[in-house]
């Protein structure tokens, strides 16, 4: 992948009526990653290109199409998959590391992997055998998921009325779908749907389905360039062998709520780390000392010199519980049961928690410490603070507060569901 794209003629975030075509599928296998140590040399090696451009895609709204054409073919899409299957079943310490890594450099690319990596356990926890095979096997060959979950307009996040039925081998979908991140991008998308009797099944559903149409209208002033927007589906029709009832990884302890939860908490430590290293850049190279500090550079006033190691000691903090909380969920996932999965979403909450609080520190911070010429729109700074605070509102951190007391005091596990 070249250091330096040109985005000029690149499709745009939020122009709804644009024509944008499904994506072509890769014309050669993706990269197998073997190992926990490859996934992280990898995703330093993308990352450092993803950094190139990533204040000007996210200034201009540009969708960051070879970017995650790259990241597909490298390999990290995969790596959670179980080594039976041919995944290097990489730890998920390892996989928040990856995460962690891609974020810092552009965010809105490690969220487009968010759901994609959070369904490959889905899919070993409650596809059959054979659905297993297939599926996995796309992934493999550099096959990208992208997600239709969430509904702009129900009662509560859970609740979806998106619907299918049964219609010979088939089954039909109708509904719309919102917050659908990579879904415009994507090979296959994944869609949430409920049968008769109310539960969830994840239908994996080819983008250039007849009545699936994905439309480009996220407008959010963060994470932009994740084009998180609308999915309308018409009389949807995909075979029944798509249809994983993915319903019953929260009817029994699985770890399903833990893993989606630690990449969202790596995304926000990305953020942090990001922020912080153009602070420092900053305050190095472009920052003037305050007139009372009696010094040179801005670099050697005190104050600034004691925040940065402020910001510094809580990113620590929040790396360490999430590698802690990655562990966890390699317990659970060895050894599933009420307490390994307890265990693993609550040691994920607390990272939630650090990630959130380190991702609103470190890019509020930044101004502050910076100075003024910070905020200059040629810098693209502000790109830090408005992605942490869009992103960091995925699921509410005041609740990991109450699940994380509410086990210490009371005894109670929280709740499973995928925003625990």
């Amino acid at each position: 992948m070249s250091a330096v794209l040109d985005i000029r003629n690149r499709p745009r975030v939020n122009v709804p009526d644009q024509t944008f075509p499904p994506r072509p599928r890769p014309a050669t296998p993706a990269h197998v990653i073997t190992s926990d140590e490859e996934a992280i040399l990898i995703a330093k090696k993308l990352a450092a290109a993803f950094a190139v451009g990533a204040a000007e895609r996210d200034r201009d709204g540009v969708l960051p199409l070879e970017e995650i054409d790259a990241y597909s073919q490298s390999g990290l899409w995969g790596i959670n998959i179980p080594k039976a299957y041919g995944g290097a079943e990489v730890s998920y310490a390892t996989l928040a590391e990856v995460i962690k890594i891609i974020a810092a450099a552009d965010p809105s690319i490690a969220q487009i992997t968010q759901n994609h990596l959070a369904t490959n356990p889905h899919i070993d926890a409650d596809a059959t055998e054979e659905q297993k095979r297939f599926l996995f096997g796309e992934v493999l060959r550099g096959i990208r998921f992208g997600n239709a979950f969430s509904e702009k307009n129900s009662k509560t996040v859970a609740n979806f009325e998106t619907t299918f039925r049964p219609d010979g081998d088939d089954v039909v979908i109708n509904g719309e779908k919102f917050y659908t991140t990579g879904a415009l991008l994507a090979h296959i998308v994944q869609v949430v749907a409920v049968d008769e009797a109310g539960n969830g099944h994840l239908i994996f559903v080819d983008r250039d389905t007849a009545g699936l149409t994905v439309i480009n209208d996220w407008s959010s002033f963060g994470q932009r360039t994740t084009a998180s927007g609308t999915v309308k589906l018409v009389n949807v029709r995909v075979p029944a062998s798509r249809v994983v009832p993915t319903w019953k990884a929260f009817d029994r302890p699985t770890a399903a709520g833990p893993i989606s939860q630690i990449i969202q908490a790596a995304i926000d430590a990305g953020i942090a780390k990001g922020a912080l290293d153009d602070t420092i850049a900053f305050v190095r190279t472009k920052s003037r000392p305050w007139i009372d500090s009696g010094e040179e550079w801005a670099s050697k006033d005190p104050f600034t010199i004691a925040a940065i190691g402020d910001i510094v000691i809580r990113i620590h903090a929040a790396e360490a519980i999430l590698e802690k909380a990655g562990r966890l969920i390699d317990v659970a996932l060895a050894d599933p049961n009420e307490d390994t999965v307890a265990a693993a979403a609550l040691v994920t909450a607390e990272a939630k928690v650090l990630t959130t609080d380190a991702a609103i520190l470190a890019t509020n911070k930044l101004f502050e410490l910076a100075g003024t010429r910070s905020t200059l729109a040629a810098h693209g700074l502000d790109r830090h603070w408005r992605n942490a605070r869009t992103h960091t509102l995925h699921d509410p951190v005041r609740w990991k507060y109450f699940h994380i007391g509410n086990f210490h005091l009371n005894g109670v596990k929280p709740v499973r569901h995928p925003w625990n």
